[in-house]
């Protein structure tokens, strides 16, 4: 999958990829150190399949934002383990995500095949 195919997957439709530019604009009006740490966890969310869509980069870039105004340090918004802040971050935009989907899914069709008929455990 391109790189374009799977932005287009994350960021969806017309409206959202306007959102989108704006973001990248956004991002792209940070200082140096903030640019390159928002960039990072950008790249990182486009592997890691988000599913979060827009909103959780415009949030992301509204954190980075106020802290730059704020001069908080790099460390003071990601902490010691930068994955753990950017999955964490995340994790609050899943809802809507195809890997809850699939989940939800997967325990409905092991639930049916073990003759439980759906129980309706809620989706981790």
């Amino acid at each position: 999958m391109s790189i374009s195919n799977l932005t287009s997957k994350v960021i969806g439709d017309i409206g959202d990829k306007r959102r989108w530019w704006q973001y990248k604009a956004r991002a792209k009006q940070l200082p140096a150190n903030y640019r390159t740490a928002i960039e990072a966890c950008e790249r990182y969310l486009m592997y890691f399949g988000s599913g979060g869509g827009v909103s959780l980069f415009e949030d992301l870039v509204d954190l980075f934002e106020q802290s730059a105004a704020d001069r908080t340090p790099i460390r003071e918004i990601v902490g010691e383990d930068p994955v753990e802040f950017i999955e964490a971050f995340a994790r609050n935009y899943q809802e809507e995500s195809w890997i809850n989907r699939e989940r939800e899914r997967l325990i409905s069709a092991i639930e049916n095949a073990a003759g439980e008929g759906g129980k309706g455990r809620a989706v981790r």
